[in-house]
């Protein structure tokens, strides 16, 4: 099974015994790995037989401009009231679906779902009781409404067609960067799904062959016409091994680079790797056999199917663009990084970069000879160089490069040599929304991030840059490095197939190149922004204070983050959130407007504490 926010993609039996046991069996893991009150949020994607593999997310052929929202829902919390009638408009259905066709009334004869078991919080569609407590709190809820049909694949913030069309120029990608709209005008519908949506495939099938009507979009497959990469069979998309860059095979092609550099040793020096321009992401998709977490990124341009479809066959995958600010990753966080295009900056992939990495490149320009092609080899050979890169071997369409373990290369320079050092005050890890420098990011002269131990050794062995972490005074680095492992690493510890993307809130401590010296993958976020991900690409999501933590910021309502979170969640998925027990109620009610089934259970410290759990379930 993957985690990374997305939904299962099993295929349920619905008989009652079975759901009883699915439901316990969930509620337990939950119980397992929700009880940290960190504000990390986490995705997963599962990966395994028998579970539902991949993001599922699918990009529309057609440039839609952005459309105007509906109005915001209307949620009202009401004091506790003598009286028993509650003015209810909205209310799931016998399917869990939100409709506008009820009776106003009383709502008490409504029951919670058979599948969520015995909960201490007992519900009607807008209402809540406490078992055991006197106290009452009546609330009404109106339902969200369902975006425009051509908003099935929409990507917030880089579908803004109306910001990019005002850009006088795109000749560095800025037009495939991030722009979101203003506070107070994101999105207040929830996203559709396309029609003849199912289930998706289950890993290990699923990084073969997904549904059409997943992602019907034909747009990928006719570009890449001729190169074996992706095609249609009957109602599926299939995605054969071989092709244009894996000329014998992806397992071929990653025996070879093993070959060329046995000190790579996938799986064991090399367990966290980067694919630039990651096609349909079969690099990364037979990488996870070895025991590598491969995060695959690309545009979000006239190749906009390539994400979702690697998200769909289950592999670790974002949007993102080299352009002109830095990727929403720390220093060092990759051991290996794999490209097949050319035009990418190598400085910033150097910042991405582990001391003593790989930089695997694979593109024309390193076997063929037309000028053109030379020029560019030169060019990409003269800069590495620079920078202080060793060729370590050219063989075939590869060369790979490796980066050095400390600073003695650069400082052995001459001062007029380009491009130069950064300032010792530069912060390689601040990424949202810091521009790329033209400079050469300067290793630590301790060694840390350098000297990270083999895996899967290094996942529990607190790593030299723990000590560099800032945090709370009252907060110990080894607290806090034990609260990072009751999630990622206790999945693993479990042998539960998954990989999980842990997104570090910008407003909290910067953990993220603890968790990639563990071996993990993560990336930095602003939840009052959209992710940048497809619809429906995550099985589970979880939060652990975190609508706490952005509350008290009051830069943006709890309802927005929450509807995207509906957005990134397939149909089926789960949604496990801890926090107090007053904003987990006013989350139930923004859930229930969504046409979530939800239930909440009391945490592991016991009813009398100040925190809950809220457990959601997407309607299929």
């Amino acid at each position: 099974m993957k985690f990374l926010g997305t939904s299962w993609s099993i295929d349920i039996p619905k008989t009652s015994s079975f759901v009883k046991v699915t439901a316990l069996a969930l509620f337990s893991l939950a119980l397992l790995i929700l009880f940290t009150r960190y504000s990390t949020t986490y995705f997963f994607l599962p990966f395994s037989s028998d579970a539902a593999v991949s993001v599922n997310a699918s990009s529309s052929a057609v440039v839609v401009p952005s459309p105007s929202p509906p109005p915001p829902p209307n949620i009202i919390l009401t004091p506790p009231s003598p009286s028993p009638v509650v003015e209810t408009t909205g209310l799931l259905d016998e399917d869990g679906i939100m409709t506008d066709n009820f009776t106003v009334g009383d709502s008490s004869d409504l029951r919670l779902p058979e599948d969520f078991g015995n909960s201490s919080y007992l519900r009607g569609a807008s209402e809540r009781e406490r078992v055991g407590g006197g106290a009452r709190a009546r609330l009404s809820v109106e339902s969200y409404k369902v975006c425009d049909q051509r908003m099935v694949n929409y990507v917030p913030c880089l579908d803004r067609t109306s910001a990019i069309a005002k850009m006088s120029s795109s000749e560095k990608g800025e037009k495939n960067e991030r722009h979101c709209t203003a506070e107070g005008k994101g999105l207040n519908c929830l996203v559709p799904r396309p029609k003849g949506y199912r289930r998706p495939i289950l890993w290990p099938r699923s990084r073969d062959e997904v549904w059409f009507d997943n992602i019907p979009h034909m747009r990928l497959v006719e570009y890449k016409a001729g190169q074996n990469l992706i095609s249609v069979k009957k109602d599926k998309f299939v995605f054969p091994s071989d092709g244009l860059q894996f000329i014998h095979g992806a397992d071929k092609y990653l025996d070879q680079i093993s070959a060329m550099v046995p000190d790579i040793a996938f799986g064991y020096n090399t367990r966290v790797a980067l694919d630039i321009g990651c096609g349909v992401a079969s690099f990364g998709a037979f990488l996870m056999q070895r025991n590598v977490t491969t995060l695959s990124i690309a545009t979000k341009d006239i190749h906009e199917n390539q994400i979702q479809f690697a998200l769909e066959r289950g592999v670790p995958a974002m949007v993102a663009v080299f352009a002109t600010h830095r990727m929403l990753f720390p220093t060092q966080a990759f051991d290996l990084i794999h490209c097949s295009r050319y035009g990418i900056l190598l400085l910033e992939v150097d910042r991405l970069l582990r001391a003593g990495g790989y930089f695997v490149w694979a593109a024309q320009p390193v076997f063929k000879h037309e000028e053109i092609l030379q020029e560019q080899w030169k060019e990409i050979e003269d800069l590495a160089s620079s920078i202080c890169w060793k060729l370590v071997k050219k063989e075939g369409y590869i060369a790979i490069w490796q980066k050095p373990m400390n600073n003695s290369c650069y400082h052995s320079r001459d001062n007029a040599v380009h491009p130069p050092l950064c300032e010792s005050n530069d912060d390689p890890d601040d990424v949202w929304y810091v521009g790329l420098k033209a400079c050469i990011t300067q290793l630590p002269s301790n060694g840390y991030g350098a000297n990270v131990s083999k895996w899967p050794a290094r996942l529990h062995q607190p790593p030299d840059r723990l000590q560099s972490i800032k945090h709370d005074a009252s907060l110990s680095r080894k607290e806090l490095f034990h609260a990072e492992s009751k999630f990622a690493a206790a999945l693993h510890d479990l042998q539960i197939d998954c990989w999980v993307i842990n997104v570090v809130p910008v407003n909290g401590f910067n953990t993220l190149p603890i968790l990639y010296d563990r071996g993990l993958i993560g990336v930095m976020h602003d939840w009052c922004e959209p992710f940048d991900t497809y619809p429906r690409t995550y099985d589970l999501l979880h939060a652990s204070g975190l609508f706490s933590i952005e509350k008290n910021r009051k830069k943006c309502n709890m309802s927005t983050i929450m509807l995207e979170m509906d957005r990134m969640l397939r149909p089926g998925g789960h949604v496990y959130i801890r926090d107090t027990v007053h904003v987990i109620n006013e989350l139930d009610e923004i859930a229930t407007a969504m046409g979530w089934m939800n239930v909440q259970n009391d945490v592991g410290e016991g009813p009398n504490t100040s925190w809950r759990i809220l457990r959601s379930e997407k309607h299929f």
